[in-house]
C-alpha cells in the first residue's frame, strides 16, 4: 500500500461516514492540516496519528511479510 492508497481510503471512508475535515480532526484530537496532508498521502505524516485516524474511522490495518 502507498501513501496515497492510504489517503483514498481514508478520504472515501471519512465522507461515507459524512464527516468533514475538521470534524474528524476534532475527532481524533489532530489538526485539520494533518487530515489534509494524511489524505493527499503525504509520506511524512505521524505513524501514530495516521493509525489514531485509522482507528477513529473502524478501520484496521492487516500487516503481513512479503515473500
Amino acid at each position: 500500500m502507498t501513501t496515497k492508497e492510504l489517503g483514498e481510503i481514508v478520504k472515501n471512508t471519512r465522507k461515507a461516514q459524512g464527516l468533514t475535515q475538521p470534524q474528524l480532526a476534532m475527532a481524533c484530537g489532530t489538526g485539520v492540516r494533518f487530515i489534509v496532508d494524511l489524505e493527499a498521502g503525504k509520506e511524512t505524516c505521524q505513524l501514530g496519528k495516521a493509525l489514531n485516524v485509522i482507528q477513529t474511522l473502524g478501520l484496521a490495518l492487516d500487516l503481513r511479510a512479503i515473500g
